[in-house]
Protein backbone atom coordinates (compact mmCIF):
# COMPACT_ATOMS: atom_id res chain seq x y z
CA UNK A 1 0.00 0.00 0.00
CA UNK A 2 1.17 3.53 -0.76
CA UNK A 3 0.24 4.53 2.83
CA UNK A 4 2.95 2.27 4.26
CA UNK A 5 5.69 4.01 2.27
CA UNK A 6 4.68 7.35 3.73
CA UNK A 7 4.83 6.23 7.35
CA UNK A 8 2.31 5.97 10.17
CA UNK A 9 1.10 9.56 9.92
CA UNK A 10 -0.28 8.80 6.45
CA UNK A 11 -1.79 5.42 7.22
CA UNK A 12 -5.50 5.03 6.51
CA UNK A 13 -7.21 4.92 9.91
CA UNK A 14 -10.47 5.45 11.68
CA UNK A 15 -11.23 9.15 11.46
CA UNK A 16 -13.19 11.10 14.06
CA UNK A 17 -16.26 11.47 11.82
CA UNK A 18 -16.50 7.71 11.44
CA UNK A 19 -16.50 7.44 15.23
CA UNK A 20 -19.38 9.95 15.47
CA UNK A 21 -21.41 8.04 12.87
CA UNK A 22 -20.84 4.71 14.60
CA UNK A 23 -21.94 6.18 17.93
CA UNK A 24 -25.12 7.57 16.32
CA UNK A 25 -25.91 4.19 14.76
CA UNK A 26 -25.20 2.28 17.98
CA UNK A 27 -27.46 4.53 20.07
CA UNK A 28 -30.25 4.41 17.47
CA UNK A 29 -30.13 8.13 16.75
CA UNK A 30 -29.95 7.31 13.04
CA UNK A 31 -30.56 4.15 11.03
CA UNK A 32 -27.99 5.13 8.41
CA UNK A 33 -26.02 8.27 7.53
CA UNK A 34 -27.34 10.65 4.88
CA UNK A 35 -24.74 13.10 3.61
CA UNK A 36 -24.48 15.68 0.84
CA UNK A 37 -21.95 17.69 -1.14
CA UNK A 38 -23.23 21.25 -1.83
CA UNK A 39 -21.07 23.03 -4.46
CA UNK A 40 -21.83 26.50 -5.76
CA UNK A 41 -22.16 26.31 -9.58
CA UNK A 42 -20.04 29.41 -10.11
CA UNK A 43 -16.99 27.49 -11.29
CA UNK A 44 -15.62 23.97 -11.52
CA UNK A 45 -14.28 21.90 -8.66
CA UNK A 46 -10.60 21.37 -7.87
CA UNK A 47 -8.44 18.82 -6.06
CA UNK A 48 -9.12 20.49 -2.72
CA UNK A 49 -12.82 19.60 -3.08
CA UNK A 50 -12.00 15.92 -3.54
CA UNK A 51 -11.65 15.33 0.20
CA UNK A 52 -15.20 16.56 0.88
CA UNK A 53 -16.69 14.70 -2.08
CA UNK A 54 -15.02 11.38 -1.32
CA UNK A 55 -15.61 11.72 2.43
CA UNK A 56 -19.33 12.42 2.09
CA UNK A 57 -19.81 9.66 -0.45
CA UNK A 58 -17.67 6.94 1.12
CA UNK A 59 -18.96 7.32 4.68
CA UNK A 60 -22.59 7.22 3.59
CA UNK A 61 -21.94 4.17 1.42
CA UNK A 62 -19.87 2.37 4.05
CA UNK A 63 -22.66 2.53 6.64
CA UNK A 64 -25.59 1.77 4.36
CA UNK A 65 -26.80 5.31 3.78
CA UNK A 66 -26.70 7.56 0.75
CA UNK A 67 -25.18 10.76 -0.60
CA UNK A 68 -26.92 13.72 -2.25
CA UNK A 69 -25.46 16.19 -4.72
CA UNK A 70 -27.07 19.56 -4.06
CA UNK A 71 -26.14 22.73 -5.90
CA UNK A 72 -25.95 25.88 -3.80
CA UNK A 73 -27.51 28.17 -6.40
CA UNK A 74 -28.74 30.86 -4.01
CA UNK A 75 -26.78 33.54 -5.88
CA UNK A 76 -28.40 33.97 -9.32
CA UNK A 77 -25.48 36.02 -10.66
CA UNK A 78 -22.88 33.30 -10.09
CA UNK A 79 -24.87 30.17 -10.91
CA UNK A 80 -24.38 28.90 -14.48
CA UNK A 81 -25.83 25.83 -16.15
CA UNK A 82 -22.47 24.97 -17.74
CA UNK A 83 -20.93 24.64 -14.29
CA UNK A 84 -23.87 22.55 -13.10
CA UNK A 85 -23.18 20.06 -15.89
CA UNK A 86 -19.40 20.23 -15.43
CA UNK A 87 -19.57 19.53 -11.71
CA UNK A 88 -21.78 16.50 -12.28
CA UNK A 89 -19.23 15.18 -14.77
CA UNK A 90 -16.39 15.76 -12.30
CA UNK A 91 -18.06 13.94 -9.42
CA UNK A 92 -19.20 11.03 -11.60
CA UNK A 93 -15.61 10.73 -12.91
CA UNK A 94 -14.42 10.36 -9.31
CA UNK A 95 -16.78 7.42 -8.98
CA UNK A 96 -18.94 9.12 -6.32
CA UNK A 97 -22.57 8.42 -7.18
CA UNK A 98 -25.35 10.51 -5.68
CA UNK A 99 -28.85 9.25 -4.92
CA UNK A 100 -30.61 12.60 -5.41
CA UNK A 101 -29.60 15.50 -7.63
CA UNK A 102 -30.96 18.62 -5.94
CA UNK A 103 -30.76 22.41 -6.01
CA UNK A 104 -31.07 24.98 -3.26
CA UNK A 105 -33.54 26.69 -5.57
CA UNK A 106 -35.81 23.63 -5.25
CA UNK A 107 -36.61 24.94 -1.78
CA UNK A 108 -37.08 28.67 -2.38
CA UNK A 109 -40.80 28.50 -1.54
CA UNK A 110 -40.10 26.55 1.64
CA UNK A 111 -37.26 28.91 2.61
CA UNK A 112 -39.53 31.91 2.22
CA UNK A 113 -42.10 30.17 4.40
CA UNK A 114 -39.49 29.41 7.09
CA UNK A 115 -38.19 32.99 7.01
CA UNK A 116 -41.75 34.17 7.55
CA UNK A 117 -41.94 31.85 10.57
CA UNK A 118 -39.05 33.82 12.08
CA UNK A 119 -40.74 37.12 11.25
CA UNK A 120 -43.99 36.04 12.89
CA UNK A 121 -42.11 34.91 16.00
CA UNK A 122 -40.40 38.29 16.26
CA UNK A 123 -37.03 36.72 15.41
CA UNK A 124 -36.46 38.48 12.09
CA UNK A 125 -36.91 42.04 10.89
CA UNK A 126 -36.62 44.13 7.74
CA UNK A 127 -33.66 46.50 7.91
CA UNK A 128 -33.02 49.63 5.79
CA UNK A 129 -29.37 50.17 6.70
CA UNK A 130 -26.93 50.41 3.82
CA UNK A 131 -24.04 47.94 3.58
CA UNK A 132 -21.62 50.53 4.95
CA UNK A 133 -23.94 51.45 7.81
CA UNK A 134 -24.50 47.79 8.65
CA UNK A 135 -20.75 47.22 8.76
CA UNK A 136 -20.37 50.17 11.13
CA UNK A 137 -23.19 49.00 13.40
CA UNK A 138 -21.79 45.46 13.52
CA UNK A 139 -18.81 46.27 15.75
CA UNK A 140 -15.67 44.16 15.74
CA UNK A 141 -13.97 41.38 17.68
CA UNK A 142 -13.18 43.68 20.59
CA UNK A 143 -16.38 45.72 20.76
CA UNK A 144 -20.07 44.75 20.59
CA UNK A 145 -22.34 45.80 17.78
CA UNK A 146 -25.13 48.36 17.94
CA UNK A 147 -28.76 47.53 17.34
CA UNK A 148 -30.20 48.67 14.05
CA UNK A 149 -32.73 51.51 14.39
CA UNK A 150 -35.15 49.23 12.49
CA UNK A 151 -34.69 46.30 14.86
CA UNK A 152 -37.84 47.02 16.86
CA UNK A 153 -40.27 47.24 13.98
CA UNK A 154 -43.52 45.50 14.82
CA UNK A 155 -44.20 41.98 13.65
CA UNK A 156 -47.07 43.28 11.51
CA UNK A 157 -44.86 45.86 9.80
CA UNK A 158 -42.12 43.28 9.17
CA UNK A 159 -44.63 40.87 7.64
CA UNK A 160 -45.89 43.60 5.33
CA UNK A 161 -42.39 44.76 4.36
CA UNK A 162 -41.06 41.24 3.76
CA UNK A 163 -44.00 40.48 1.50
CA UNK A 164 -43.38 43.74 -0.34
CA UNK A 165 -39.72 42.76 -0.80
CA UNK A 166 -40.87 39.49 -2.36
CA UNK A 167 -43.33 41.30 -4.60
CA UNK A 168 -40.64 43.55 -6.04
CA UNK A 169 -41.82 46.82 -4.50
CA UNK A 170 -38.30 47.98 -3.50
CA UNK A 171 -35.07 48.57 -5.40
CA UNK A 172 -32.15 46.17 -5.20
CA UNK A 173 -30.26 46.69 -1.95
CA UNK A 174 -32.93 48.96 -0.46
CA UNK A 175 -33.85 46.52 2.29
CA UNK A 176 -32.77 43.17 3.72
CA UNK A 177 -34.31 40.69 6.11
CA UNK A 178 -32.15 40.05 9.17
CA UNK A 179 -32.33 37.51 11.97
CA UNK A 180 -32.80 39.06 15.43
CA UNK A 181 -30.23 37.29 17.59
CA UNK A 182 -27.58 39.18 19.61
CA UNK A 183 -25.60 42.22 18.46
CA UNK A 184 -23.27 41.77 21.45
CA UNK A 185 -22.41 38.14 20.70
CA UNK A 186 -18.66 37.39 20.67
CA UNK A 187 -19.40 35.29 17.58
CA UNK A 188 -19.71 37.86 14.77
CA UNK A 189 -21.91 35.47 12.77
CA UNK A 190 -24.63 35.80 15.41
CA UNK A 191 -24.88 39.59 15.18
CA UNK A 192 -28.20 39.80 13.36
CA UNK A 193 -27.05 38.17 10.10
CA UNK A 194 -28.81 38.88 6.80
CA UNK A 195 -31.30 36.20 5.76
CA UNK A 196 -32.63 37.66 2.48
CA UNK A 197 -31.50 40.36 0.06
CA UNK A 198 -33.18 41.96 -2.95
CA UNK A 199 -31.41 41.00 -6.16
CA UNK A 200 -33.03 41.21 -9.57
CA UNK A 201 -31.34 38.67 -11.82
CA UNK A 202 -32.56 35.82 -13.96
CA UNK A 203 -31.88 32.55 -12.16
CA UNK A 204 -30.71 29.53 -14.17
CA UNK A 205 -33.42 27.39 -12.59
CA UNK A 206 -36.29 29.60 -11.32
CA UNK A 207 -35.85 32.25 -14.06
CA UNK A 208 -37.56 35.49 -12.97
CA UNK A 209 -39.89 34.09 -10.32
CA UNK A 210 -37.95 35.62 -7.45
CA UNK A 211 -36.35 39.00 -6.83
CA UNK A 212 -35.28 38.12 -3.29
CA UNK A 213 -32.75 35.38 -2.56
CA UNK A 214 -31.72 33.68 0.69
CA UNK A 215 -28.22 33.95 2.07
CA UNK A 216 -26.10 30.80 2.30
CA UNK A 217 -25.99 30.70 6.12
CA UNK A 218 -29.79 30.61 6.21
CA UNK A 219 -30.41 28.41 3.21
CA UNK A 220 -27.88 25.70 4.02
CA UNK A 221 -29.31 24.42 7.34
CA UNK A 222 -32.85 24.61 5.98
CA UNK A 223 -31.88 22.49 2.98
CA UNK A 224 -30.10 19.94 5.18
CA UNK A 225 -33.11 19.67 7.45
CA UNK A 226 -35.58 19.30 4.57
CA UNK A 227 -33.51 16.51 3.01
CA UNK A 228 -33.00 14.71 6.30
CA UNK A 229 -29.23 15.05 6.19
CA UNK A 230 -27.91 13.37 9.32
CA UNK A 231 -24.28 14.49 9.21
CA UNK A 232 -23.58 17.79 7.49
CA UNK A 233 -19.84 17.54 6.82
CA UNK A 234 -18.03 20.77 5.95
CA UNK A 235 -14.60 22.32 6.13
CA UNK A 236 -13.20 24.10 9.15
CA UNK A 237 -14.00 27.67 8.08
CA UNK A 238 -17.67 26.94 8.88
CA UNK A 239 -16.96 26.05 12.53
CA UNK A 240 -17.86 29.55 13.74
CA UNK A 241 -21.05 29.34 11.67
CA UNK A 242 -22.28 26.22 13.48
CA UNK A 243 -24.17 28.12 16.26
CA UNK A 244 -26.01 30.04 13.55
CA UNK A 245 -26.71 26.80 11.66
CA UNK A 246 -28.24 25.28 14.81
CA UNK A 247 -30.16 28.49 15.57
CA UNK A 248 -31.90 28.49 12.20
CA UNK A 249 -32.80 24.79 12.41
CA UNK A 250 -34.30 25.30 15.87
CA UNK A 251 -36.17 28.57 15.38
CA UNK A 252 -37.44 27.76 11.89
CA UNK A 253 -39.07 24.75 13.56
CA UNK A 254 -37.52 22.15 11.29
CA UNK A 255 -38.69 18.62 12.05
CA UNK A 256 -35.39 16.91 11.23
CA UNK A 257 -32.27 18.15 12.97
CA UNK A 258 -28.97 17.66 11.14
CA UNK A 259 -25.58 17.85 12.83
CA UNK A 260 -22.82 19.98 11.34
CA UNK A 261 -19.31 18.49 11.67
CA UNK A 262 -16.16 20.29 10.52
CA UNK A 263 -12.88 18.88 9.24
CA UNK A 264 -9.64 20.35 7.93
CA UNK A 265 -9.87 21.81 4.45
CA UNK A 266 -7.52 20.33 1.86
CA UNK A 267 -5.31 23.15 0.61
CA UNK A 268 -2.64 22.53 -2.03
CA UNK A 269 0.49 24.70 -1.86
CA UNK A 270 1.43 26.97 -4.78
CA UNK A 271 -1.58 25.97 -6.92
CA UNK A 272 -4.29 28.17 -8.39
CA UNK A 273 -7.62 27.10 -6.89
CA UNK A 274 -9.75 30.21 -6.27
CA UNK A 275 -12.61 30.58 -8.74
CA UNK A 276 -11.87 34.29 -9.10
CA UNK A 277 -8.27 33.59 -10.08
CA UNK A 278 -9.11 30.77 -12.48
CA UNK A 279 -11.86 32.79 -14.15
CA UNK A 280 -9.41 35.61 -14.72
CA UNK A 281 -6.85 33.24 -16.25
CA UNK A 282 -9.54 31.78 -18.51
CA UNK A 283 -10.97 35.15 -19.53
CA UNK A 284 -7.50 36.56 -20.27
CA UNK A 285 -6.54 33.53 -22.35
CA UNK A 286 -3.62 32.62 -20.09
CA UNK A 287 -5.06 29.12 -19.77
CA UNK A 288 -7.18 27.31 -22.34
CA UNK A 289 -10.22 26.83 -20.11
CA UNK A 290 -11.29 25.37 -16.79
CA UNK A 291 -9.96 22.01 -18.01
CA UNK A 292 -6.45 23.25 -18.84
CA UNK A 293 -4.12 20.40 -17.74
CA UNK A 294 -1.94 22.87 -15.83
CA UNK A 295 -4.80 23.58 -13.42
CA UNK A 296 -5.69 21.25 -10.57
CA UNK A 297 -9.39 21.54 -11.30
CA UNK A 298 -10.87 18.05 -11.49
CA UNK A 299 -11.58 18.74 -15.17
CA UNK A 300 -7.94 19.72 -15.69
CA UNK A 301 -6.66 16.65 -13.85
CA UNK A 302 -8.98 14.42 -15.90
CA UNK A 303 -7.77 15.95 -19.16
CA UNK A 304 -4.15 15.68 -18.06
CA UNK A 305 -4.63 11.94 -17.56
CA UNK A 306 -4.72 11.64 -13.76
CA UNK A 307 -6.54 8.40 -12.83
CA UNK A 308 -9.44 9.00 -10.44
CA UNK A 309 -8.33 5.97 -8.42
CA UNK A 310 -5.10 7.80 -7.62
CA UNK A 311 -7.10 10.72 -6.22
CA UNK A 312 -8.88 8.31 -3.89
CA UNK A 313 -5.53 6.88 -2.78
CA UNK A 314 -4.25 10.42 -2.16
CA UNK A 315 -7.25 11.35 -0.01
CA UNK A 316 -6.85 8.18 2.04
CA UNK A 317 -3.11 8.69 2.41
CA UNK A 318 -3.35 12.21 3.83
CA UNK A 319 -6.09 11.21 6.27
CA UNK A 320 -8.70 13.51 7.80
CA UNK A 321 -7.20 16.12 10.15
CA UNK A 322 -9.24 18.48 12.29
CA UNK A 323 -6.78 21.27 11.55
CA UNK A 324 -5.81 22.90 8.27
CA UNK A 325 -2.42 23.05 6.61
CA UNK A 326 -0.85 23.15 3.18
CA UNK A 327 -0.22 19.90 1.31
CA UNK A 328 2.51 19.79 -1.31
CA UNK A 329 1.39 18.94 -4.83
CA UNK A 330 4.46 16.70 -5.15
CA UNK A 331 2.92 14.30 -2.64
CA UNK A 332 -0.11 13.99 -4.88
CA UNK A 333 2.08 13.41 -7.93
CA UNK A 334 4.05 10.75 -6.05
CA UNK A 335 0.84 8.82 -5.37
CA UNK A 336 -0.23 9.21 -9.01
CA UNK A 337 3.19 7.96 -10.08
CA UNK A 338 2.94 4.99 -7.72
CA UNK A 339 -0.49 4.07 -9.09
CA UNK A 340 0.57 4.36 -12.73
CA UNK A 341 3.72 2.32 -12.13
CA UNK A 342 1.41 -0.59 -11.33
CA UNK A 343 -1.28 -0.01 -13.92
CA UNK A 344 0.16 1.69 -17.01
CA UNK A 345 1.40 -0.06 -20.14
CA UNK A 346 5.06 0.66 -20.80
CA UNK A 347 6.25 1.67 -24.24
CA UNK A 348 9.15 3.46 -25.87
CA UNK A 349 8.80 7.01 -27.09
CA UNK A 350 11.23 9.64 -28.27
CA UNK A 351 10.36 13.21 -27.31
CA UNK A 352 13.38 15.05 -28.74
CA UNK A 353 14.51 12.82 -31.62
CA UNK A 354 17.80 12.35 -33.44
CA UNK A 355 17.86 9.95 -36.40
CA UNK A 356 20.29 7.03 -36.33
CA UNK A 357 21.19 5.27 -39.61
CA UNK A 358 22.34 1.70 -39.04
CA UNK A 359 24.70 1.45 -41.99
CA UNK A 360 25.24 -2.33 -41.91
CA UNK A 361 21.55 -3.22 -41.59
CA UNK A 362 19.82 -4.50 -44.78
CA UNK A 363 17.98 -1.86 -46.81
CA UNK A 364 14.19 -2.20 -46.66
CA UNK A 365 14.18 -4.81 -43.88
CA UNK A 366 12.16 -4.32 -40.68
CA UNK A 367 12.05 -7.02 -38.01
CA UNK A 368 10.06 -7.31 -34.82
CA UNK A 369 10.39 -8.73 -31.34
CA UNK A 370 7.38 -9.72 -29.20
CA UNK A 371 7.63 -8.24 -25.72
CA UNK A 372 5.36 -7.56 -22.75
CA UNK A 373 3.87 -4.14 -22.03
CA UNK A 374 4.74 -4.61 -18.34
CA UNK A 375 7.05 -7.35 -17.19
CA UNK A 376 5.29 -7.62 -13.82
CA UNK A 377 1.74 -7.61 -15.24
CA UNK A 378 1.17 -10.09 -18.05
CA UNK A 379 -2.51 -9.14 -18.11
CA UNK A 380 -1.53 -5.87 -19.80
CA UNK A 381 -0.60 -7.92 -22.86
CA UNK A 382 2.28 -7.68 -25.31
CA UNK A 383 3.27 -5.80 -28.47
CA UNK A 384 5.79 -5.94 -31.30
CA UNK A 385 8.89 -3.77 -31.05
CA UNK A 386 10.27 -3.01 -34.52
CA UNK A 387 13.91 -2.61 -35.60
CA UNK A 388 15.17 -1.37 -38.94
CA UNK A 389 17.80 0.62 -40.75
CA UNK A 390 16.56 4.01 -39.52
CA UNK A 391 15.86 4.66 -35.85
CA UNK A 392 15.09 7.58 -33.55
CA UNK A 393 16.82 8.03 -30.20
CA UNK A 394 16.63 10.82 -27.62
CA UNK A 395 18.89 13.78 -28.30
CA UNK A 396 20.01 13.65 -24.66
CA UNK A 397 21.18 10.05 -25.12
CA UNK A 398 24.03 11.01 -27.47
CA UNK A 399 27.19 13.01 -26.99
CA UNK A 400 30.13 13.11 -29.38
CA UNK A 401 32.83 12.41 -26.81
CA UNK A 402 32.19 10.41 -23.65
CA UNK A 403 32.70 12.95 -20.86
CA UNK A 404 33.41 10.57 -17.94
CA UNK A 405 32.91 7.06 -16.59
CA UNK A 406 29.40 7.92 -15.38
CA UNK A 407 28.15 8.53 -18.93
CA UNK A 408 26.16 5.38 -19.71
CA UNK A 409 24.67 6.30 -23.05
CA UNK A 410 25.76 6.65 -26.68
CA UNK A 411 28.91 8.46 -27.87
CA UNK A 412 31.20 8.20 -30.89
CA UNK A 413 33.10 4.94 -30.78
CA UNK A 414 30.97 3.75 -27.87
CA UNK A 415 28.63 0.75 -27.88
CA UNK A 416 25.23 0.68 -26.16
CA UNK A 417 22.34 -1.74 -26.04
CA UNK A 418 19.06 -0.66 -27.59
CA UNK A 419 16.23 -1.74 -25.32
CA UNK A 420 14.52 -4.83 -26.86
CA UNK A 421 16.95 -4.48 -29.79
CA UNK A 422 20.65 -4.86 -30.54
CA UNK A 423 24.00 -3.42 -29.57
CA UNK A 424 24.91 -0.45 -31.75
CA UNK A 425 28.11 1.60 -32.02
CA UNK A 426 28.13 5.25 -33.16
CA UNK A 427 30.73 5.87 -35.86
CA UNK A 428 29.93 9.22 -37.50
CA UNK A 429 27.80 12.29 -36.86
CA UNK A 430 26.39 14.74 -39.42
CA UNK A 431 25.16 18.28 -38.82
CA UNK A 432 22.58 20.73 -40.06
CA UNK A 433 23.60 24.18 -41.27
CA UNK A 434 22.77 25.66 -37.85
CA UNK A 435 25.22 23.29 -36.16
CA UNK A 436 22.61 20.97 -34.68
CA UNK A 437 22.95 17.23 -35.15
CA UNK A 438 21.16 15.95 -38.25
CA UNK A 439 21.85 12.23 -37.93
CA UNK A 440 24.20 9.63 -36.52
CA UNK A 441 25.64 6.73 -38.48
CA UNK A 442 26.11 3.55 -36.50
CA UNK A 443 26.65 -0.19 -36.92
CA UNK A 444 24.86 -3.00 -35.13
CA UNK A 445 25.90 -6.47 -34.00
CA UNK A 446 23.34 -9.04 -35.23
CA UNK A 447 24.40 -11.49 -32.50
CA UNK A 448 23.18 -9.25 -29.67
CA UNK A 449 19.42 -9.20 -30.09
CA UNK A 450 17.66 -8.64 -26.77
CA UNK A 451 16.60 -11.96 -25.28
CA UNK A 452 19.12 -13.95 -27.30
CA UNK A 453 21.21 -14.80 -24.24
CA UNK A 454 24.35 -13.21 -25.74
CA UNK A 455 26.10 -11.37 -22.93
CA UNK A 456 29.85 -11.85 -23.34
CA UNK A 457 30.56 -8.12 -23.31
CA UNK A 458 29.02 -5.23 -21.47
CA UNK A 459 27.65 -2.23 -23.40
CA UNK A 460 27.94 1.34 -22.14
CA UNK A 461 24.39 1.31 -20.81
CA UNK A 462 20.96 0.77 -22.38
CA UNK A 463 18.92 3.40 -24.20
CA UNK A 464 15.44 3.32 -25.75
CA UNK A 465 14.52 3.98 -29.39
CA UNK A 466 11.73 3.72 -31.95
CA UNK A 467 12.03 2.34 -35.49
CA UNK A 468 11.51 5.25 -37.90
CA UNK A 469 9.44 3.72 -40.73
CA UNK A 470 6.79 2.26 -38.36
CA UNK A 471 6.84 4.99 -35.71
CA UNK A 472 3.81 7.20 -35.14
CA UNK A 473 4.46 10.94 -35.00
CA UNK A 474 2.79 12.48 -31.96
CA UNK A 475 2.49 15.85 -30.27
CA UNK A 476 3.82 15.78 -26.73
CA UNK A 477 2.92 18.39 -24.13
CA UNK A 478 5.16 18.80 -21.10
CA UNK A 479 3.81 20.58 -18.02
CA UNK A 480 5.27 22.29 -14.99
CA UNK A 481 3.56 24.31 -12.24
CA UNK A 482 1.43 27.06 -13.76
CA UNK A 483 2.60 29.74 -11.35
CA UNK A 484 5.68 30.48 -9.28
CA UNK A 485 5.31 31.62 -5.67
CA UNK A 486 1.52 31.74 -5.79
CA UNK A 487 1.24 32.50 -2.05
CA UNK A 488 2.90 35.92 -2.52
CA UNK A 489 -0.18 38.16 -2.70
CA UNK A 490 1.89 41.26 -3.49
CA UNK A 491 2.55 40.06 -7.05
CA UNK A 492 -0.32 40.06 -9.61
CA UNK A 493 -1.13 36.55 -10.76
CA UNK A 494 -0.33 37.34 -14.40
CA UNK A 495 3.24 38.18 -13.31
CA UNK A 496 3.64 34.81 -11.59
CA UNK A 497 2.95 32.63 -14.63
CA UNK A 498 5.73 30.11 -15.26
CA UNK A 499 6.81 30.55 -18.93
CA UNK A 500 7.75 26.86 -19.02
CA UNK A 501 4.41 25.68 -17.64
CA UNK A 502 3.59 24.21 -21.06
CA UNK A 503 6.13 23.09 -23.67
CA UNK A 504 5.01 21.39 -26.89
CA UNK A 505 7.26 18.99 -28.77
CA UNK A 506 6.92 16.65 -31.73
CA UNK A 507 8.04 13.10 -31.03
CA UNK A 508 7.40 9.46 -31.88
CA UNK A 509 5.95 6.37 -30.25
CA UNK A 510 6.20 2.71 -31.20
CA UNK A 511 4.21 1.81 -34.29
CA UNK A 512 2.40 -1.20 -32.81
CA UNK A 513 0.81 0.77 -29.95
CA UNK A 514 -2.89 1.60 -30.23
CA UNK A 515 -3.81 4.00 -27.38
CA UNK A 516 -7.24 3.85 -25.80
CA UNK A 517 -9.19 6.95 -24.78
CA UNK A 518 -7.51 8.66 -21.80
CA UNK A 519 -5.13 5.74 -21.36
CA UNK A 520 -1.91 6.58 -19.54
CA UNK A 521 1.39 4.99 -20.63
CA UNK A 522 4.80 4.92 -19.11
CA UNK A 523 7.14 6.30 -21.76
CA UNK A 524 10.41 4.55 -20.93
CA UNK A 525 12.69 6.82 -18.89
CA UNK A 526 10.56 9.89 -19.71
CA UNK A 527 7.49 9.75 -17.48
CA UNK A 528 3.79 8.93 -17.67
CA UNK A 529 1.75 10.28 -20.59
CA UNK A 530 -1.93 10.15 -21.50
CA UNK A 531 -3.99 11.06 -24.56
CA UNK A 532 -5.33 14.60 -24.62
CA UNK A 533 -8.81 15.57 -25.82
CA UNK A 534 -7.19 17.23 -28.85
CA UNK A 535 -6.18 13.82 -30.20
CA UNK A 536 -7.62 12.52 -33.46
CA UNK A 537 -7.28 9.34 -35.50
CA UNK A 538 -4.75 11.17 -37.66
CA UNK A 539 -2.57 12.45 -34.83
CA UNK A 540 -2.21 11.57 -31.17
CA UNK A 541 -1.59 14.30 -28.60
CA UNK A 542 -0.06 13.21 -25.31
CA UNK A 543 0.04 15.09 -22.02
CA UNK A 544 2.74 14.32 -19.51
CA UNK A 545 0.80 13.24 -16.45
CA UNK A 546 3.80 13.10 -14.11
CA UNK A 547 7.52 12.69 -14.48
CA UNK A 548 9.09 9.29 -13.91
CA UNK A 549 10.90 10.28 -10.73
CA UNK A 550 10.24 12.77 -7.98
CA UNK A 551 12.28 14.59 -5.40
CA UNK A 552 9.34 14.44 -2.97
CA UNK A 553 10.29 13.42 0.56
CA UNK A 554 7.90 12.83 3.42
CA UNK A 555 8.51 15.23 6.30
CA UNK A 556 9.05 13.31 9.49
Amino acid sequence: MIFERFGDEFMENRNFIRTIIEDDLRTGKHDAPITRFPPEPGGLLHLGHARAIILNHSLAEEYGGYFNLRFDDTNPIKAEESFVQGIQKDIAWLGCHWKHLLFASDYFDEMYHRAMVLVKKGLAYVCDLTSDEMREYRGDLTSPGTNSPYRERSIEENIQLFEAMKNGEFDDGAKVLRAKIDMASPNMNMRDPIIYRIQRATHHNTKDKWCIYPMYDFAHPIEDAIEGITHSLCSLEFEDHRPLYDWFVKHCEMEKVPRQIEFGKLMIANQVTGKRHIKRLVDDGIVEGWDDPRLITLAGLRRRGIPPQAIHEFIKAIGLPKSQGLTEIDMFYEIVRDYLSREARRIMSVVDPIKVIVTNYPEGKVESLETDYHRDHEALGSRKVYFGKELYIERDDFIEEKPNKKWKRLALGIEVRLMHGYFIKANDVFYNEDGSIKEIHATYDPNTQSGSGFNERKPNGTIHFVEASTAKEVEIRLFEDLVDNFEDKTIPIEDKINPNSKIVKTGYIEGDVKPKDKEAFQFTRLGYFALDDDSSEEKFVFNRVVELKSSFKVKR
